[in-house]
């Protein structure tokens, strides 16, 4: 390990690669064929499988064992495996060299290990993933620093799987203040307007607020990395989710690459999320992403005000 980058590079680096191995566990999980399904609560689409615990445990052990004075929040529950009791092929000590052969910005040059947190996401599209929707899922790790997303990477484990059955899927990165790698972006159409937004959790508040953005085509999918990626590849121009539905680790990760590449995310009245390791996990002001190609602002100030304050602090 390159003791030599700043810290904020090298978890980035790890993140990258602890990223793809999940990638890797989730896609042998569903090879085998028994996803191992539980109900995590009263929601009958909140499911948890094997892959999940296994891909949690896979990043969490890894960079735990690696930076062991960063906080390190995943969606599975508390993690309280040591890496000696996780497969020894789980825990991922190599670093992606292209990030960490990138110019860390400086602001990232003396930053404490206690002021990250990392937010896992070990596989985003459960339900999805379970009804073999296979290119909405996505590993996810955002990187926070004094509360605020600084970084992310987003992992597709069957990116063009209809083309590739064997494929290691890919694995895209963002640091605010340095750039993006392991994709090229896109701008979305400039003739139309795109939203995309939940497959299933609409409501009538979330489609009023659809409603009242007037889009001429609304995308909807699963997983709110995927939804993000739409944004990265200019294939929609805002992410909508009137809706407490999501929690901070589904958008940490993906705002970490998305800010990067200029674009925004924040609650549904415009304000930023706190990824702090004490707030509570819960989006409870709902999702409005944006490509840096349009005002968030702008279409924010379009959303009638009995619908935002169905959102209150």
């Amino acid at each position: 390990m390159s003791q030599s980058a700043p810290l904020i590079l090298r978890l980035l680096a790890s993140s990258v690669s602890a990223a793809s191995r999940a990638g890797q566990i989730i896609k042998d999980v569903m090879h085998k064929g028994n996803l191992g399904i539980v109900e995590k609560g009263l929601d009958k689409n909140d499911l948890q499988t094997e892959a999940d615990r296994s891909a949690q445990k896979c990043i969490i052990g890894s960079l735990s064992k690696l930076f062991p004075g960063v906080t390190i929040i995943g969606e599975e529950g508390p993690h309280n495996d040591q890496p000696e009791d996780i497969p020894s092929d789980w825990i991922v000590t190599e670093q992606d060299k292209a990030v960490l052969a990138s110019d860390c910005p400086n602001e990232y040059s003396k930053i404490n290990p206690q002021e990250i947190v990392v937010w896992v996401d070990p596989l985003d599209g459960t339900s999805e993933y379970v009804e073999g929707l296979l290119d909405h899922v996505t590993v996810l790790i955002g990187l926070a620093v004094k509360g605020k997303t600084v970084g992310g990477v987003v992992h597709q484990p069957f990116y063009n799987y209809e083309l590739d059955k064997q494929g290691v899927g890919r694995t895209l990165w963002g640091l605010v203040g340095l750039g993006v790698g392991g994709f090229v972006p896109h701008p979305p159409p400039s003739d139309k307007f795109i939203i995309t937004t939940t497959r299933s959790h609409a409501d009538a508040v979330v489609n009023k607020t659809l409603e009242a953005l007037k889009a001429d085509e609304i995308i909807r999918v699963g997983g709110a990395g995927h939804k993000v990626l739409m944004l990265l590849e200019g294939k929609a121009h805002a992410y909508v989710f009137a809706s407490k539905g999501c929690k901070k680790w589904d958008t940490c990760g993906p705002e970490g690459v998305l800010k990067a590449l200029g674009g925004t995310l924040t609650d549904i009245h415009g304000n930023e999320y706190n990824y702090a390791k004490d707030v509570s996990y819960p989006n409870a002001q709902g999702i409005f992403a944006t490509s840096k190609h349009v005002n968030h602002s702008e279409l924010i100030s379009k959303i009638p005000k009995e619908l935002k304050d169905r959102f209150p602090y």
